[in-house]
């Protein structure tokens, strides 16, 4: 590759995604402090931010397993985030490999995506109006009066007792 193709690769630029989990030892005080070394990270290679995603501790859908030294230790949360930037075509890799190398990151993924906000809009469901003549008509109920005659102490021992034997 020569010097010219390689300035051509830097003059184009895309729009990127990455998505992190942070290890959850990692104190809550301290989660910024990953997050921002991963933005610097994303300014070394002359990205700009569009958006971002503040982590937050979730519960993941299955555990993931890390290595940490000896031991592998499976974690069932992580603090979620993402970050939108625009950088150059080789961007991609460099923060793929970077984001698994950080041994704070328990999983991540960079990919291409658009500038525009694409993600859900969520909407309140529609209520629909029931009217008193739609309603479905239910049969009276039938009412059964109890029997008031008082219960003997005696009564009451026995009943009690042929429960508790079987």
């Amino acid at each position: 590759m020569t010097a010219e193709n390689a300035h051509e690769e830097e003059a184009v630029t895309r729009i990127y995604e990455a998505g992190y989990h942070i290890v959850p030892t990692v104190k809550e005080e301290d989660v910024e402090k990953v997050v921002s070394g991963i933005r610097s990270e994303i300014e070394k290679l002359g990205g700009s931010f569009i958006a971002e995603g503040a982590p937050a501790l979730m519960k993941l859908s299955f555990d993931i397993d890390m290595r940490e030294g000896e031991k592998h230790i499976a974690y069932d949360r992580g603090y979620f985030g993402w970050l939108k930037f625009e950088a150059g075509t080789n961007a991609a890799k460099i923060m793929t490999d970077s984001l698994k190398a950080n041994p704070q990151v328990l999983r991540a993924m960079v990919f291409k995506t658009v500038r525009e906000d694409t993600r859900a809009k969520f909407k309140a469901p529609q209520l629909r109006e029931v009217k008193r003549s739609e309603m479905a008509k239910s049969a009276p109920r039938k009412v059964v009066e109890e029997d008031k005659t008082p219960v003997s102490e005696v009564d009451l021992d026995k009943a009690l007792e042929t429960l508790t034997q079987e």
